[in-house]
């Protein structure tokens, strides 16, 4: 193989990479201001601090390189077992001091520990959506293998 295409394998991984830990932080941002905001309602306010959403889109960035390059995309994996527990369980832990420290909650230690079950339960269904997408790949993909293979021999094999 030649540098150039290495050269764009290379590119084209990272971007891969990038674009993976973009999806993540907006989904798991999403899970966060969901439980941020259903927290306000029943506080009886319909205001959100920006400085705390501008906190927690950062922290899922954070988290998403953090799980990357640190926890080997645990969420990801094809199975959970104890390192990637053991991973889910400490991102979801960083989570709930993040929001401690930052008074998302305004500082009421039982909501962040409500809160770090959430994001335990949040990435278990990461997982499982990650799963469900592979074997929906996997299927899609023979299938385009098989019609590739059929037409190679309708075509006499060449």
């Amino acid at each position: 193989m030649n540098k150039k295409n290495q050269g764009i394998s290379v590119w084209m991984r990272l971007l891969a990479q990038e674009i993976g830990v973009e999806f993540k932080a907006s989904i798991y941002f999403l899970c966060v201001l969901a439980f941020y905001a259903i927290y306000r309602l029943l506080c009886g306010s319909l205001e959100a601090s920006i400085l705390h959403m501008v906190e927690m889109v950062c922290m899922t960035y954070v988290m998403g390189y953090v799980q990357l390059y640190l926890f080997d995309n645990f969420d990801e994996g094809e199975q959970l077992r104890g390192k990637e527990i053991c991973y889910l369980l400490l991102c979801a832990s960083i989570y709930a001091l993040v929001s401690y420290w930052g008074r998302w909650f305004e500082g009421d230690i039982m909501v962040s520990v409500v809160f770090e079950l959430y994001m335990i339960f949040a990435y278990f269904c990461a997982f499982l959506i990650y799963k469900i997408k592979r074997s929906v790949d996997e299927k899609l993909l023979n299938a385009d293998l098989r019609a590739f293979q059929e037409r190679r021999l309708e075509d006499g094999g060449v």
